[in-house]
């Protein structure tokens, strides 16, 4: 701490200055000598004295608990990294950030699908929504077919007829796609519509309920998917997950035809 206190004071006050009053809801009146929130402002927002607040910006030697540094972190509208760096200044252990279901994209990403003209690839969320495809992946998955709210891979491969009759075979497909999402599902088992899309395809399908209660998970981003082409017949293509943004659990899915059948499918999705 004697080393990385003299960081936190300028870490907290430049983030403090950062902070307008009325990002908070507050009223400003007369003439403020400094930017951004007041320490006194900062203190009764996150719950403590000034004086104990002035202090801990001072660097002296303050203790903190993690519920104060998660208030802070709100008061002061700290993004993910900055939240972590405040915990590594004040050496405290960081707790686990809640997963959120993330909707945006980045640009790159969608600069990336539209560089990728025969290679069947798209952007999934933690729900496993489906955000952003690029031509191959439509023809070979459809999702411009699907409802916005049931375009999403765990559903397509349980409730989609037409998906469901190209994995082939479904049922040892179907099973590793579910453990899969398993993996994801640990990282937010209390998200509201994460819950509701599990619980919506247990009601619907039996074999889905079935197998969402066994204890097996796959953490595996990489594999073979065999699929069922009109006019090729069943195709093998290779496919890996990239994080595009691990903080907000965005992952890049891309799938390439295996040595065999390459000349075949890439014509057939670009036909």
């Amino acid at each position: 701490m004697e080393r990385t206190r003299p960081e936190l004071a300028e870490f907290l006050r430049s983030r403090r200055e950062r902070v307008t009053p009325r990002e908070h809801g507050l009223k400003v009146s007369g003439r403020r000598r400094t930017p951004g929130l007041r320490r006194e402002e900062v203190a009764a927002m996150a719950g403590v004295g000034i004086t104990w607040y002035t202090w801990l910006e001072q660097g002296r030697d303050i203790g903190v608990s993690a519920e104060f540094l998660d208030d802070l972190s709100r008061v002061l509208k700290l993004d993910a990294a900055e939240r972590r760096h405040l915990y590594m200044l004040t050496q405290k252990r960081l707790p686990k950030e809640p997963a959120r279901t993330a909707c945006t994209v980045p640009d790159v990403a969608h600069d990336l699908l539209r560089r990728l003209p025969a290679s069947p690839s798209y952007v999934l969320n933690l729900k496993w929504d489906v955000l952003a495809w690029n031509d191959p992946a439509e023809k070979l998955f459809g999702f411009s077919a699907q409802p916005p709210e049931q375009r999403n891979m765990l559903w397509m491969t349980f409730a989609d007829e037409r998906l469901r009759a190209r994995l082939s075979p479904w049922e040892e497909q179907a099973r590793q796609i579910l453990t899969s999402f398993k993996r994801d599902f640990a990282h937010a088992p209390q998200d509201a519509e994460i819950v509701a899309l599990t619980e919506n395809l247990s009601r619907m399908d039996p074999t889905f309920r079935a197998w969402w209660k066994r204890p097996d998970i796959d953490g595996a981003c990489t594999g073979r998917r065999t699929f069922d082409v009109e006019g090729l017949g069943e195709v093998a293509l290779s496919h890996i997950t990239m994080t595009l943004e691990s903080d907000r659990h965005l992952r890049f899915v891309y799938y390439t035809p295996l040595a065999d059948g390459a000349d075949a499918f890439t014509a057939w999705v670009q036909g």
